[in-house]
């Protein structure tokens, strides 16, 4: 049954539900935060809910193959937050 809400989600391009998800997670963030969550505990739950949701949509050898490039996009600096000097 095609509802409202997945029309809706389906005509969104997927860059502006990214753009979307993002900002939960920054409000969820800074409610953790707020109610005294470590930072590290939660980029640790996080990492694990998202790695979780990759293996239940696209199984373990796909989420497994798609982590690989994961440590040279770190050293990279794609993950880095870029603070403007001033």
């Amino acid at each position: 049954m095609l509802t409202f809400t997945k029309l809706l989600r389906d005509q969104i391009p997927d860059h502006e539900q990214k753009q979307v998800a993002l900002t939960y997670l920054h409000e969820a963030w800074a409610e953790a935060h707020y109610d005294g969550v470590d930072g590290d505990c939660m980029a640790q739950a996080c990492l694990f809910r998202a790695l979780s949701e990759l293996i239940g949509t696209y199984g373990e050898d796909a989420t497994a193959h798609f982590t690989e490039s994961l440590s040279t996009r770190i050293k990279n600096g794609e993950f880095s937050l870029k603070r403007a000097r001033q």
